[in-house]
């Protein structure tokens, strides 16, 4: 008789568990949904848009877009070699978008080079997030500036770094910098969390605490 009483305590047990969880992933809430737009608009972005990075074609739903992501990769490498040349670094701005040290070092600006992948998914957390709607039309074009300024800093950086460091280029470019730049967007997303989005919550529930006790 106890083994029935048993296992219906433990079943017991597990559903108000169960019930429990939500409530204590409550403090997380925030951060779930961050991480599953940028996952979303991550595998969406990878599955629509084709493109090889060695050439300037690039592809969505079998619609050209290569004219955005070229007109910008050369405007990124135009911009590079003049900052790498102001500061005394004597770089060369080649065809194909090669950025080239008196060294020889070289380095090739492609479309993929662009940023227009991280500025798309910092697009998709601000606009699916919550928040106000009139607030995000103003905070999405200054985070598409930051999106814009550090990716030109990252590229400057590599560039200019290599003619010292050459063998530095795949930790810098494949791993260093990739993980700074989704840090950038991380941290924005953190101030709209903080300063924007919450804010508005917070004062609704208040007020709606006051009405209760009137």
């Amino acid at each position: 008789m106890q083994k029935p009483f048993l296992l219906g305590k433990r079943l017991g047990l597990i559903k108000y568990k169960l019930m429990k969880f939500p409530q204590k992933l409550e403090p997380y809430k925030g951060v779930i949904y961050f991480i599953l737009i940028l996952l979303l608009s991550h595998f969406f972005w990878k599955i629509v848009v084709r493109g090889d990075e060695s050439d300037s074609n690039v592809m969505f739903f079998g619609l050209d877009i290569s004219a955005p992501f070229v007109w910008l990769s050369q405007h990124i490498a135009y911009l590079t070699a003049n900052i790498l040349n102001f500061f005394g670094q004597h770089v060369k701005l080649e065809a194909y978008n090669i950025i080239r040290h008196t060294e020889g070092h070289a380095i090739r600006i492609v479309w993929a080079c662009s940023g227009l992948k991280q500025a798309y998914i910092f697009f998709c957390i601000i606009a699916f997030y919550r928040g106000s709607g009139l607030k995000k039309l103003w905070y999405i074009p200054l985070g598409l500036i930051v999106v814009y300024l550090f990716n030109l800093f990252r590229i400057v950086f590599i560039t200019g770094f290599i003619k010292y460091y050459p063998s530095s280029f795949d930790f810098l470019h494949e791993y260093l910098f990739k993980y700074l730049f989704y840090g950038v967007i991380f941290l924005m997303w953190v101030l709209w969390e903080e300063k924007f989005a919450v804010k508005k919550n917070k004062k609704a529930a208040s007020e709606t605490i006051h009405e209760h006790k009137n």
